[in-house]
């Protein structure tokens, strides 16, 4: 009899140590799998820790590549540095099949001083491998700036689309993809770019096209009169599946508008539902025609022949 219960305690002990192994077998899985919600928080720590000066705190890959405006940096420089606070502007774009976290935000420095600020986090089993920042200070670099200006006549961006309406992930890139190929050509109507009625551009926090811009010319998004960018490239940087936005980071080339050996390079992002452009908000800067983004590949923005 003793013999026998002694067996049987093996037995069940043997029967929980597996069960225990089983347990810790699943358990990275299911912490390496990083939902909406998870993004959102390494956002959320990332403009924390930056504010704070405190880049041991992020949770980041031995590896990780950091660069801001395009020059490599070792994390903990730039803009950590002279960070000193958040700004009430936010918005994230959150692409959980493509392990990204992004968001366009503003960011104050040295005390009170608003900066726009874009960020991109690529994130593999909760950790951050890539950083990709462009920063955009009240300087020469920031061509037109009203950081306020984001939180006004904005609503289309805050908007949560019914998931009817939410396009493919091919079909939101590819409609987004109509804005650059009409800068290409400089019209937006021969490429068609499928605007809503209600569409408008905020570009650094100015009102630039559609609803909200007061200046003559402007009121309509795809008839505004643009210049021609043949140079122009293109790079999608996340996809928000539940949100239906598109960020996209466009380098617009070398063009005499802008000034010899100068070319605009942004973060721009389009609400994108019901196969239309709702809205588009971008940080912009400009920038040296030698300088690159510190990732790639910005591909040429190609315009298909006309029907």
């Amino acid at each position: 009899m003793t013999l026998m219960r002694s067996r049987t305690q093996n037995l069940l002990a043997g029967i929980a140590i597996v069960a225990a192994l089983l347990v810790l077998s699943v358990r990275p899985a299911v912490a390496n799998d990083c939902d909406r919600a998870c993004l959102g928080d390494l956002v959320t720590q990332y403009l924390k820790d930056m504010a704070a000066h405190n880049p041991a705190a992020l949770p980041v890959s031995p590896n990780v590549r950091f660069t801001e405006n395009g020059d490599v940096m070792k994390l903990g420089d730039g803009l950590w540095r002279t960070a000193s606070g958040l700004g009430t502007y936010r918005k994230d774009i959150l692409d959980v099949a493509g392990h990204t976290a992004a968001t366009q935000a503003v960011v104050l420095e040295d005390g009170d001083k608003p900066v726009l600020f874009a960020l991109r986090l690529k994130e593999r089993d909760g950790k951050i491998s890539q950083i990709e920042t462009m920063v955009v200070p009240h300087d020469k670099s920031a061509l037109i700036f009203d950081p306020a200006g984001y939180e006004k006549g904005n609503e289309q961006m805050t908007f949560v689309p019914p998931a009817s309406e939410i396009d493919s992930r091919s079909e939101a890139i590819k409609i987004a993809i109509k804005y650059p190929q009409g800068l290409k050509v400089g019209s937006f109507v021969q490429t068609d770019t499928p605007f809503a009625s209600e569409a408008y551009r905020i570009e650094n926090g100015i009102h630039t096209a559609g609803t909200g811009c007061t200046r003559p010319g402007c009121e309509n998004i795809k008839t505004q009169k643009i210049i021609q960018h043949p140079g122009i490239h293109a790079r999608v940087a996340a996809v928000d599946a539940d949100l239906g936005m598109v960020l996209l980071y466009l380098n617009f080339g070398n063009t005499k508008e802008y000034g010899p050996g100068r070319e605009l390079v942004t973060f721009e992002a389009f609400k994108i539902y019901g196969g239309q452009i709702h809205a588009v908000n971008a940080v912009l800067r400009m920038a040296s025609t030698s300088a690159t983004s510190g990732w790639g590949p910005e591909l040429p923005v190609k315009v298909p022949p006309a029907n």
